[in-house]
């Protein structure tokens, strides 16, 4: 999940990528629309030319991508490829309403300071803070933990401004005690920020937009329901050995002279923080209340299909009137009925309307393009050809080559952008080769959520960046060798676990 765009994107603009996405995309889009086709519906020949469209400037971000998803689905009216209602029904699928509710749940968390509450309270602790290793074991878990359930970009912000503090007082108590830490951990601690943010959205279906763009895609074009609880029982396994990869791969950077001493004051100056907030408030306990109960909606059918199986009727009832959406909009329904303190509710709609209306537009719009894409037929004949050019197309095969594809992308465009594009013609490719095609999209959607080595992959790793205490060269050196550790950890725990599982 990410925060507003806008910003970034209008910036990018006016920058040399937006000026060529701007003469680049008609140029696209004329070329293959007056191209010769015979395999190809007319519709999906206009479709075919809106989309190469939208792909060039989402990777160009010449426009902000929430406009250019609603751009494409617009000119998909103009183009005559479906109906208005056909194409803007994406836009009140249920799982836009598994966003919004995630979103003003997320708002009301960081409004409240539970998240702050959460890693003060950790990074307190004596044991944490005695030393560099620990704060970085430590710092990341609790990064991950906050990005399982809330925006990877509002937790980078949010540990970005925790982990200066940390920083500065370490370079001061290296002033007043002469103990001197390795010079690598600043750099160290920036990027464990970035990344497990982005290794912790894999962990829940909320985590981060692909994942929930993939779930619908593996739902309407497959038919295959893939509920919260199940999610989590592949997503929380690849988060622990990834992050654990990651810790131990960042920590061996720090380690050396400077690495394993005690710091002394660190923990008195994290308590200090955390006793600023004071006691628990009504708008806390209001808010854990809310998000306690819908993390309880979600997992609930999980914990049924245990007990009863998938193919009770107890099962099926709880999916039927309790599925990720509506429970979404139950906890965050609840948080205009619950006190907030000074007698107000733990959240206006003033607050709530600030969530990141920009995400769920192009949730709407990629999702809305990748439908037309199967009905029309496109997505089936660009699933034919890159099965053509495919040196095999076993399951194996399928699902290695559709989870790096995804990690390559989201190096170049955003993890949504990556996942709205690659999902749909992975799902066309196995079921023209005969394939399952679960497993490849469910690995181009993890896959999505890589592209670790470039300020620019993600908003998470611009914001670091953007301390100054990250050297281009250090963020590509470490990033790659985290894409390709997090490539062949989806892959191997999808191989594992999925048959067990479905």
């Amino acid at each position: 999940m990410t925060l507003p765009i806008d910003p970034e994107s209008d910036a990018t603009s006016r920058g040399f990528r937006g000026r060529v996405g701007f003469a680049l995309a008609p140029a696209v889009f004329l070329a293959i629309l007056l191209a010769p086709t015979e395999t190809l519906t007319p519709e999906a020949h206009r479709l075919g030319a809106i989309l190469a469209a939208v792909v060039v400037l989402w990777v160009t971000e010449a426009l902000p991508m929430p406009v250019t998803a609603m751009l494409g689905a617009a000119a998909a009216v103009v183009m005559r490829v479906a109906p208005a209602r056909e194409v803007f029904a994406p836009f009140a699928d249920p799982l836009m309403f598994l966003f919004i509710g995630a979103f003003i749940l997320a708002r009301a968390i960081m409004l409240h300071g539970l998240d702050r509450r959460l890693a003060y309270g950790v990074l307190s602790h004596p044991w944490v803070a005695a030393s560099p290793r620990r704060i970085l074991l430590a710092f990341g878990a609790v990064t991950a933990s906050i990005s399982a359930w809330i925006s990877n970009t509002a937790t980078t912000a949010m540990m970005f401004t925790i982990g200066l503090a940390i920083l500065a007082f370490l370079k001061d108590s290296e002033r007043d005690t002469g103990i001197r830490l390795n010079p690598a951990f600043p750099t160290v601690l920036m990027l464990m920020t970035s990344f497990a943010a982005s290794v912790g959205g894999l962990a829940t279906p909320v985590g981060t937009p692909p994942n929930v763009i993939g779930i619908g895609f593996i739902r309407d074009q497959l038919g295959v329901q893939f509920p919260f609880f199940q999610w989590m029982m592949l997503g929380v396994p690849i988060v622990i050995v990834l992050f654990g990869f990651l810790f131990f791969h960042l920590d061996r950077a720090s380690s050396g002279r400077g690495g394993r001493i005690r710091l002394e004051g660190l923990t008195a100056m994290l308590e200090r923080e955390k006793a600023k907030r004071g006691g628990w408030t009504r708008g806390e306990i209001s808010t854990l209340i809310a998000f306690t109960l819908t993390v309880v909606l979600w997992v609930m059918p999980g914990f049924v299909a245990l007990i009863a199986g998938e193919s009770s009727a107890a099962y099926r009832a709880v999916i039927a009137m309790i599925p990720e959406g509506v429970a979404a909009v139950l906890g965050a329904s609840l948080l205009f009925l619950l006190p907030g303190g000074g007698g107000a509710r733990a959240i206006t709609w003033r607050q709530a309307a600030e969530i990141d209306w920009g995400i769920v537009l192009l949730y709407g719009g990629g999702f809305a393009l990748g439908v037309l894409s199967f009905q029309t037929g496109l997505a089936e004949a660009m699933g034919r050809s890159l099965l053509a050019m495919m040196p095999s197309s076993g399951d194996t095969a399928l699902l290695i080559g559709s989870t790096v594809i995804a990690a390559a992308l989201s190096e170049v465009t955003s993890n949504t952008a990556s996942a709205n594009m690659i999902v749909p013609v992975v799902i066309s490719v196995a079921q023209a080769a005969g394939a399952d095609p679960l497993a490849p999209a469910l690995g181009a959607t993890m896959g999505a959520s890589m592209g670790f080595m470039l300020p620019v992959s993600t908003p998470c790793n611009a914001i670091v960046y953007g301390s100054g205490k990250i050297p281009l060269t250090k963020m590509i050196r470490y990033g790659i060798i985290l894409d390709v550790a997090g490539v062949i950890v989806i892959i191997g725990f999808l191989k594992l676990l999925l048959p067990l599982i479905r």
